[in-house]
């Protein structure tokens, strides 16, 4: 199976989208062109120009699939047609209160009882940031004494996850718990794992994300696999490379300690393929929900899979990319009879801004991603016009 058949990646785009697509990318592939659009937008907004139309038309339309669930869920039809599955995500970030974090949680509860309702959406994705304080997570994974006032923000915050948590168990849409930096993921970690344990007992409803640039991550799966036996549950992973290498970099330089992220991408993609393979060797013990955009570490599972006998369809294995994004991976796996499933995120435009201003650094930081992007839609623009 060949996942640049361009033909069949790009089959929902029209000639339009395609040359908008390459036009965003060839932006994004520029730092300095990234970081220009980024202080341009924030300079528009802080001056109340009329820009969000602008956003709407290119990166919103991109990167998301709606403003509210029921929009989003035309995107969702769409790929569903082509076997592609989806996950909505409402991706307002960075705003840290209690009031936002029950708004938040409302969200997710809706977003969880949205695809209970439809029979072609079975997961759906949190960020722990977005319902708990950074803060106050920090000083738990640091094993600092809390005041009695953030003790009941931090009993708050297990609420909000169990309320989550168990919303998905009894409606039996799974759910993927998003990573976030180092220095509170401990926290999350805990929490998880006691979600896990509690609603993971029959099939695996809860997902944790585990960021293979960290170098300890082999040794967190190890400790999963011997609580999973010991506890009797169904540990779900979420397996990804990483999203925060500079900020986790600069933080260990200016803290000067060693930085918790693998010295080189070759180390990490090492790290990453090791992580699949831990997995796909202990299926009696854990789900893989692969969120990779990385062509030869997908060939690398589909190997393993095909050698070791597994299914293509077997309901322990996903592969997620992001909207917008790797249609290649997503289209021609899932035409081959694999399970597929986008990341969706939807919102107000101007609310999901910081989401999009981070899409945009993240995959400039990533070089290989945009100009495989671009290579991949110049050929399929060629295609076009030859054929």
């Amino acid at each position: 199976m060949l996942l640049d058949n361009t033909k069949n990646g790009f089959i929902l785009k029209s000639n339009f989208e395609l040359k908008k697509a390459y036009f965003l990318f060839k932006i994004i592939s520029s730092k300095t062109l990234t970081n220009f659009g980024k202080n341009l937008l924030k300079l528009s907004l802080k001056l109340r120009l009329p820009v969000l139309f602008i956003v709407k038309a290119t990166v919103f339309r991109q990167f998301c699939s709606g403003e509210n669930l029921q929009e989003s869920f035309k995107t969702v039809k769409k790929l569903n047609d082509r076997k592609v599955k989806s996950y909505l995500h409402y991706s307002v970030e960075g705003q840290e209160n209690e009031k936002t974090y029950d708004n938040s949680l409302k969200e997710v509860i809706k977003s969880i009882e949205f695809a209970a309702s439809k029979d072609i959406l079975d997961f759906t994705v949190f960020k722990p940031t977005a319902i708990a304080s950074s803060d106050i997570l920090n000083k738990v994974n640091e094993e600092k004494e809390l005041s009695d006032f953030e003790k009941g923000l931090y009993e708050r915050i297990l609420d909000r996850f169990d309320t989550i948590c168990k919303t998905a168990f009894k409606n039996q849409i799974k759910v993927l718990v998003d990573a976030e930096e180092s220095w509170f993921q401990g926290a999350i970690d805990a929490i998880v794992l006691k979600m896990m344990i509690k609603y993971n007992t029959h099939s695996t409803i809860v997902y944790n994300t585990c960021q293979m640039y960290r170098h300890d991550r082999l040794k967190y799966l190890n400790e999963l696999k011997k609580l999973s036996i010991e506890h009797g549950f169904n540990v779900g992973i979420k397996l990804v490379r990483g999203a925060y290498i500079e900020k986790e970099n600069k933080r260990a330089i200016k803290g000067n300690f060693k930085s918790p992220i693998c010295e080189s991408k070759s180390a990490t993609d090492v790290n990453f393929n090791e992580g699949t393979r831990f997995i796909l060797s202990n299926l009696d013990n854990f789900s893989l929900f692969c969120g990779s955009h990385n062509e030869k570490s997908i060939y690398e599972i589909l190997d393993i899979m095909k050698n070791d006998g597994i299914q293509k369809n077997d309901s322990k294995i996903w592969f997620g990319q992001l909207y917008g994004m790797s249609d290649n991976i997503s289209f021609n796996l899932a035409q081959e009879g694999y399970n597929v499933i986008k990341y969706l995120p939807f919102g107000p435009i101007k609310e999901v801004i910081p989401y999009l201003i981070r899409r945009a650094e993240e995959n400039t930081s990533v070089k290989g991603q945009t100009s495989r992007e671009l290579e991949l839609i110049k050929k399929e623009l060629k295609r076009r016009r030859f054929n």
